[in-house]
Parts: C-alpha cells; structure tokens; sequence
C-alpha cells in the first residue's frame, strides 16, 4: 500500500483534486468581482467545474511526473532514454515507464477496469428493465442529486461512453504491445509519447465518472443538443472527458504510424508485414484523422453552455443537424477503429490453428483500407429520421452497403483459410470462431439499417441496440479475449487456465446470442431503446427477463475470466517455448519479452503465413558480427 501512495497514479490523482480545486477557485473567486453568484448548488458554478476539470487534468499530467521529461528538456537539461525501469513487479504498471509492452498491459489494465464499470451500470438498468414498471429507480428515491429515471438516463449514457472509451484503450493496449514485436522493434517511435497517450486517458476517465455526481445527464452517450444544451453540470464533464480522451487516440496513432513506416525489421516490405500491423495502420488512419470532429463537436456545446454561443440553437441561427454531421463523421469512422484491430487478430491467430496458409493476404490488407476509407462516406445513415436534406438518403444508403464489399473479402478469407484446416481449438481459436460468428451476425443486421425504408421503422429501437452489441462483441470483444489469452504466455511467461477459459467462452457466447436476439426481437415488436419503462401491453415482460438473465450470465463469465486472469500471474503454468507452435518472430524467443525485446536482431526471409510448407520460417535472427582482435 505504501508504494501506491508513492506511485505515480497516486500523485497525478492527488494532483487532479488539487488541480481542479485551484481551476474551480480562479473562477469563483473572479464572479463575485463581476457580480455574479459564486456558487450554486454543486458548491462551483458550472463554469468552475469546467475549469477546475481542464486544470486537473494539467495538474495529473504534471504531478504523475509523465511530462517530466519534456520539462527538463525545455530548460536544457540533458534527458538520455532510460528504458529499463526502476519499478519491478505489479509497482512497473501504476508508475510512468517508456516500455511499449508496459504501457501495452497498462492500456489493457484500464480497459478491464472500465468494461466492468460499464458492465456493472448496465446491470443496474437491465435489472430495472426486467419487468414493466419502475422496479427500483423510482421517482422516490434520490442519489447524486438524481431521482431513478434521471439516474438510469445518467447510467445508461455512462455505459455507453464508458464502453467506448474502454474500447479505444483495449485496441491500443494490444496494439501496443505486439505491434512493435511484430516489426522486430525495440520500442514504439516515440516512447515518451506512447507514455502520455496512455497517463492522459486516465484523468480522462476520472472526468467521465465525476458527470456521475454531478447532477447525471439525459443525452444517451451521443450528446445531443439541443438536450445536451440544458442538461445538468455532468453534461460538460462527460464532454471535457471524451475531449481528453480524444488526445490519447490522436497521438498513439500518430506513433503507430510513425512506428510502422521508420522501424520495420531487414527485408520486411510492405507485403511481409503481418496482417495485424495492415489492420493497426488503417486504424491509426482513422483516429489521426477524424478524432478532431467529435472533440469540436462537444467543444462547441460546451462553449454554447459556457458563453452562450449558438453554434445549435435555432434561436440564434444555429442548427442541431450541425452537430450530429460533426459527431458522425468521426462516430461511425470510430467503430472501424473499434473493430479493425480485432478483425486484424481474428486474421493473425485463425492461420496459427488451423495451419494453413491464410487465405488472400493482400486482398485481406488492402480490405482494411477499404473499410478505413469507405467508412468516411456513411455517417448520415444514422441521420435518416433527423430532419436532413432528403436527397442525401439515397448516396449514404449505396455508400453504406458498399462497406460490405471489404468485409465480405475478411469472412471470404476466413472461411477459406478454415477449409481443410488441421483446426485446434484452445481458448484464443474459440474466441475467434465466436467473433466471426457474433460480427456475422452483426454484419446481416446491417443492412436494414443501412436502407432508407427499413432504417425509417427500425431507428432508436431495440433492433439498433442488439445489431450495435453484436458488431462491438464480434468485432472488438471476442477478438480481444481472443488477443489476451493468446499472447498472456508471451508477456507473462505463464498460460491462462484452459479450463476456466473455455468456460467463459461456453457461458458468454451463448447468452450473448440470446441477449441480442432479444433485443432485436423486442425492437421488432416497437420496444424504443433509452428508455426506463416500457409498456406491459407490448407482452415482451418474459422476453426481457430472459435478456436481465442473460445479461447476468455474461457478467458472470467476465468475473471467471478475471480470476483467470490475474490468478494466472503469479500461479499460471509455466510457457515454456513456443507454446502456440507460431511463425510470428515474437513467439522465436524465451517468454517473457525482456525490455529491449530482440537481444538480436532478425531479418525477415519467408512469407509470415506459411504455415504447413516446408520452408525455411518467417525469421533468422543476425548473429552479431566478430570483431577481429590482434
């Protein structure tokens, strides 16, 4: 306990409270001097919560010491790379470090933490949801300044930026960690922004969680205005925590990118790069790109609410169908960048089980830059019922569909490469037949939604719910299970227990199948998403409490899995060797990784899919040359 008080997390949180007491002071301080009330009932005014919420992020920055060197070096203070760290065991993760494969674990870390702080607010309203009627969120009760049906609007918003954000930082947890060892690197380009884009994610958090206690919202997790213009003080928290949370995904693609391009290994083109680093890169392209609009987009309500600015108020000349163009252009792009990486492991690990060859390699690399590029020209499929020019329909309903043209190339692919496949099927190969059977499923509920006469019955209701669940599920959840168990071995020197893991697998898949068939069924039936109670008339009581149940069980294989998780830290079987029988250069060398990854150097001589032919591997590593001594 003594060294997490001394940890960096601890400090930069420390640091946040003092921050945002001193932002929250400067204004409070200066009202009374223009004559205004200094406070209101949240003890600051709104303008000082925003402020205070702004300098507590800079304070964490600062006191969590990840800018330290930056400092120094603008005083010219000699800053050399200290790579290794002075932090050993679990103390290496909530202390700054430049190691890739740290802060790999570190973004993982805080991913889990926040899926199962979503998971949990979303039990909290599936179990009101269980039955019509307000079961226990009533009007009567009174927390954090919120009746019941305020509260769950403030949860069920929570639950879905909170799953987002914890998105991001799973992709760029594995991202992390095994791009660089894909490309033979030593580290990411730029270790200490690697560093930053993790530490400013967390405070990004802390400000998505205090919207909580600050009155809630009412919005769901896209903001709208002109609701988002007039909710409480947790409004503009949860918009300064997606804004921050922003720059972390900006900045680690931009080192992605950067990463690929300068330090791939000798005779690595650009078609021997493994199929993952394709699908990192097409999302780095994504995040760099298109990031800054939903950060604009919240900025602009935040200075409406702040200065009365009518960026979307009709009244002075604005437009609410602004924003949702701003918010998007980058929010359907977003959920490429959520599923490309893990369609990018589902290629990467499928060759590995059923050794073979996998099946149209270039055409699967080029289908993710298909996807990063198409997905640029749908966003207003989600605007069809928002009062938008009509005539636009028709193009965003084409543009829409082509997307399934590269990712019809993806399952092509997969299934080829399974087709008389020598298939095995430990946990990691599970999760990766369930992602592609749970993103299939996703992909077919698509299409509806993307044609202007069904989408116009089927908006906001449950049926959007459940295809939105099975896309995020297949294309990110699974997959990422998929990426833990497979390279645990590799970054702990221990295996996950098999059996604990196929029983996550056995209890989550299918109530996953039936919590969004559910959900698509009730949608069928008229059941409007966002909302606390629902009509008894509508006879869907039976199919909802089978949805609650559901939702349970899945929550239960989470809790399996994290025992399994960190109990195999420290008591997992020892990995011994190459423990999946892989071609990737990763897997050529003891487990764990030491810091610097590749003692020697290797150069790249194969095919990185070549599994079942006889050739000569992926990788020789370059024995250092003998100096000759006289």
């Amino acid at each position: 306990m003594k060294g997490f008080f001394s940890s960096a997390l601890a400090r930069g949180l420390f640091w946040q409270l003092i921050g945002t007491l001193v932002g929250a002071g400067i204004v409070t301080g200066i009202r009374p001097l223009m004559g205004l009330n200094a406070l209101d009932t949240f003890f600051f005014t709104e303008p000082a919560w925003v402020l205070g919420g702004f300098f507590g992020t800079l304070f964490f920055l600062a006191g969590s010491g990840v800018v330290s060197d930056w400092f120094k070096w603008a005083r010219g203070i000699d800053t050399p790379d200290h790579h290794e760290d002075h932090h050993t065991g679990a103390a290496k993760y909530i202390n700054v470090s430049l190691d890739h494969k740290v802060i790999g674990i570190q973004y993982t870390i805080t991913a889990l933490l926040l899926i199962g702080i979503g998971g949990l607010f979303a039990l909290i309203f599936r179990a009101e949801l269980a039955a019509s009627q307000l079961q226990f969120l009533t009007s009567d009760i009174k927390l954090f300044s919120q009746n019941g049906p305020q509260l769950y609007n403030t949860l069920m918003s929570l639950h879905g930026m909170i799953m987002i954000v914890s998105i991001l930082l799973g992709t760029a947890g594995f991202i992390n960690y095994v791009v660089p060892l894909l490309l033979g690197a030593q580290d990411m380009a730029f270790p200490r922004l690697n560093a930053f884009s993790f530490w400013i994610a967390v405070p990004a958090a802390v400000l998505l969680l205090m919207s909580l206690f600050l009155g809630g919202f009412d919005t769901g997790w896209t903001g709208y205005p002109p609701l988002s213009a007039r909710a409480p003080v947790g409004m503009q928290m949860f918009f300064l925590g997606v804004f921050v949370a922003g720059w972390s995904s900006i900045l680690g693609s931009l080192n992605v990118i950067v990463t690929v391009i300068r330090m791939r290994a000798k005779g690595m083109t650009a078609w021997r790069m493994p199929i993952l680093v394709w699908a990192a890169v097409a999302t780095a392209l994504i995040a760099l790109t298109a990031t800054q609009l939903i950060g604009l987009s919240f900025q602009l309500v935040m200075f409406q609410r702040l200065f009365g600015m009518g960026f979307f108020d009709p009244a002075k000349g604005g437009n609410p169908v602004l924003f949702q163009h701003l918010f998007w252009f980058y929010s359907h792009p977003a959920v490429y960048v959520f599923i490309l990486p893990g369609l990018g492991v589902i290629s990467e690990l499928l060759p590995v089980f059923v050794r073979k060859p996998l099946f149209g390699y270039r055409w699967i690399a080029m289908s993710s830059l298909g996807i990063a590029l198409v997905g640029f020209v749908v966003w207003a499929h989600h605007m069809y019922t928002s009062g938008m020019n009509e005539y636009l329909r028709v193009p965003f309903m084409y543009s829409t569909l082509l997307v399934a043209i590269p990712t019809g190339v993806k399952f092509f692919s997969w299934v080829a490469t399974i087709w008389r496949g020598k298939i095995s099927t430990p946990t990691p190969m599970l999760f990766v037949l369930g992602g592609i059977i749970v993103f299939l499923l996703g992909g077919l509920s698509g299409p509806p939604n993307a044609t202007v006469s069904t989408d116009l019955q089927l908006q906001d209701t449950y049926w959007i719910v459940g295809h939105f669940h099975d896309t995020i599920f297949g294309g990110f959840v699974f997959p990422f299970f998929a990426a833990i168990y497979f390279w645990f071995p590799k970054a702990t020197g221990r295996r996950m227990n098999e059996t604990l893991g196929k029983i996550h697998f056995w209890l989550m898949t299918p109530s996953f199948f039936v919590l969004t068939l559910g959900m698509m069924y009730v949608g069928l039936l008229g059941m409007r998403r966002r909302i606390v109670d629902y009509d008894p008339a509508l006879g869907i009581d039976a199919a909802h409490l089978v949805m609650t149940i559901s939702a349970f069980l899945i929550a239960l294989s989470v809790v399996i899995f994290l025992y399994n998780f960190f109990n195999s830290i420290s008591k997992g079987e020892k990995a011994e060797g190459n423990v999946w029988n892989s071609r990737s250069p990763e897997w050529q060398v003891p487990s764990p990784m030491p810091a610097h990854n590749y003692e020697k150097p290797f150069e790249v001589i194969g095919e990185p899919y070549d599994y079942g032919l006889n050739d000569g591997g992926f990788v020789k590593f370059i024995e250092p040359a003998k100096s000759n001594k006289h």
